[in-house]
């Protein structure tokens, strides 16, 4: 148990730590590449940090517990939603883009309608999951295209997307950059998976069921690259980023995580509740009514997502206990 706790601790230390090298190299990269942080945030950053949910999502159902690796992107996702933006927007209030609030949300959206949609016969199959992945292949065209168009755009146009770091551009060079990228990606993967493992075998020991665990401890230990990443973001007013990570790591977790596990390995579901799959698709509906207002999370908007959130965990603790 002691060795478990120790797991924890050290786990923490390195997604944070990683998750600010992470930050500085991205926006050093979309800075020197004239690409709007909001494409970073959807792509490079978001797939990075999402790499725990992968691999732990791919490991749980190939040795047979389909509700952890399902319950691992369920409750990530809800935890992404509500309390990693609910901090980053009590950290910082986040300005959204009107592009991501016409396409990137309601991406999002769709991808936790159709996840919940599939699970309503208790069973991920390869149809389902075939699926998935091709509308991930649609949604990665479509962001890269975007970031096409937006370097075709005027300089006017880029720098509106881009905060004023003239002097980051003088600081770091490109190699130093993709140095802090790949160093902070190692650290966060690496990290989550120690937490990951410590937590689990603590949550195991007092005999918590797969699917609790993975919407609980699997999630949030796999979530705290999200979390730290964007509450660095927020906290260093690159909220271009910290949104993009959000939607572009549950985009990520849906389409690309369930779709080639389940292509891998054809799901079958007993743990996961419609409670579950509700709160998927609520969190997303908030979080895009929220950024209709002024295109901007208030601090007392991100105050309610995160007592949401909370009010869903206690919920999962009564029923494990219960």
């Amino acid at each position: 148990m002691l060795l478990n706790i120790v797991y924890i601790i050290v786990g923490i230390a390195l997604v944070l730590w990683g998750a600010d090298r992470l930050t500085d190299g991205a926006v050093a990269i979309a800075e020197r590449m004239h690409i709007p942080q909001i494409v970073i945030g959807l792509t490079i950053v978001a797939m990075g940090t999402s790499m725990p949910e992968f691999c732990v999502s791919l490991v749980s159902a190939l040795k047979g517990t389909p509700d952890m690796a399902v319950g691992n992107v369920v409750g990530s996702n809800v935890f992404n939603s509500l309390l990693i933006v609910g901090v980053a927007a009590l950290i910082a209030p986040m300005t959204i883009l009107p592009a991501t609030v016409k396409k990137d949300i309601p991406f999002a959206l769709v991808s936790s309608f159709l996840l919940t949609f599939f699970c309503i016969d208790g069973e991920i199959s390869r149809t389902d999951a075939g699926l998935l992945f091709l509308l991930f292949v649609v949604f990665m065209a479509m962001t890269l295209n975007s970031a096409k168009t937006a370097k075709g755009n005027n300089n006017n146009d880029a720098s509106q997307a881009m905060p004023d770091t003239s002097e980051t551009d003088g600081k770091v060079s490109v190699l130093k950059s993709v140095g802090f990228v790949l160093l902070g990606l190692g650290c966060l993967i690496g990290g989550s998976n120690i937490f990951v493992t410590g937590a689990s075998e603590v949550a195991k020991a007092f005999g918590i069921s797969d699917a609790v665990i993975g919407l609980t401890i699997v999630a949030m230990g796999t979530s705290l690259p999200e979390l730290a990443t964007t509450a660095v973001s927020a906290r260093k007013g690159n909220s271009g980023i910290a949104i993009g990570n959000v939607l572009g790591s549950n985009v990520f977790n849906i389409l690309m995580v369930v779709g080639v596990t389940g292509l891998i390995s054809p799901m079958t579901l007993n743990g996961i509740t419609s409670v579950d799959l509700t709160m998927l698709v609520v969190s997303m509906l908030l979080l895009w009514l929220f950024s209709f207002t002024k295109y901007t999370i208030q601090r007392w908007e991100g105050a309610v997502l995160s007592v949401l959130f909370a009010v869903y965990l206690a919920y999962l603790v009564l029923q494990a206990i219960g």
